[in-house]
């Protein structure tokens, strides 16, 4: 049976219901909260420059000076809310539609629900506890656990991913994996086989009865957030896990523009080497940034996933009213 046969239904009627309810509950949490609901562009003069990402591009046609201007349909409302932080107006929250050109799977349709919020002036550990409080009273998930990057892959993998280096990573990925591939695993960066690692042989076991909160990652591996004061390699950014699945990504912010466009312009440079096309930089965003964007901590939350578990649902397909083989 191929995709297109196999996930041409519909989500039920009373999921449909259920889905309705958690959005409701969900704009009611922030409106009680005083956290603006704001609303931005799904379609960017900008793609991102994560090599990680990849984004779908198409073209508008403007007449009055007869030139084709390129657009993308955005990863995330990430820099477009950011922008709007700069307005000083305070916390905001958005729900919106999310596009990400990836392989269709059990958890991935490149179209997605996401919610996007950030809280002004709160570090990382206080906004992690936010969003555990928000787990609890919007999907009764029991109290998450907390651990951070270093201490889940001692707990897992019985290595220390700051002081491994790339030949005993390489190792270890032969050893969990089997793989015939080493020529191929030794042009990696360090970043990328940890990457490896984690996906491997750590996310499947997390968060089996509760979310799990995983918090500290390489400085390296994230674009956008702040970097420790006390430990440059750590990143103030975290990621939440629950029954082995991603559900959420969040980190105390970058707000420096010179430090911002530097990662941007590495990134670029990275994409180069891997054959990956070059980004032109938001200058937009950048700006806002130039302006001032308070300090904050944000978080992207995937409402599918958790939707998908909460309903004990095998694929997230059963829970999307349209997926890409049914719209």
């Amino acid at each position: 049976m191929n995709k297109r046969k196999k996930y041409n239904n519909f989500i039920n009627k009373k999921d449909l219901i259920y889905r309705s309810k958690i959005l409701f509950k969900i704009r009611k949490f922030f409106n009680n909260l005083n956290i603006i609901e704001v609303d931005t562009p799904m379609l960017s003069r900008h793609a991102v420059p994560d090599c990680n990402i990849k984004c779908f591009k198409t073209k508008y046609y403007d007449n009055s000076i007869k030139n084709n201007i390129d657009l993308w349909m955005i990863p995330s409302p990430e820099y477009h809310m950011k922008r709007l932080l700069s307005l000083k107006i305070g916390s905001i929250y958005q729900i919106c539609h999310s596009f990400r050109d990836e392989e269709f799977g059990k958890y991935h349709n490149p179209e997605f629900t996401i919610l996007e919020f950030y809280i002004i002036n709160c570090n990382m550990f206080k906004f992690i506890k936010k969003i555990d409080f928000f787990f609890q009273k919007i999907f009764n998930f029991k109290k998450s656990e907390i651990f951070s990057y270093k201490e889940i892959f001692i707990k897992f993998l019985n290595i220390d991913p700051f002081e491994s280096n790339k030949e005993d990573l390489v190792k270890k990925i032969i050893y969990l994996e089997h793989f015939h591939l080493i020529k191929n695993l030794k042009f990696l960066y360090k970043k990328d086989l940890l990457e490896i690692l984690f996906l491997i042989g750590i996310e499947k076991n997390l968060g089996k009865d509760r979310p799990i909160f995983i918090y500290h990652f390489p400085s390296d591996q994230s674009l956008s957030s702040s970097i420790n004061k006390k430990n440059n390699n750590l990143a103030n950014r975290f990621e939440v896990f629950f029954k082995g699945i991603e559900i959420a990504n969040g980190f105390n912010e970058l707000i420096d523009r010179k430090e911002q466009e530097n990662r941007f312009n590495n990134e670029n440079s990275i994409r180069k080497k891997i054959g990956l096309e070059k980004v032109k930089l938001d200058n937009f965003f950048l700006d806002a940034l130039s302006k001032g964007i308070p300090k904050c901590s944000g978080v992207a939350i995937g409402i599918d996933r958790i939707i998908m578990i909460k309903l004990k649902k095998d694929n997230i397909s059963q829970v999307i009213p349209f997926t890409i083989y049914n719209c």
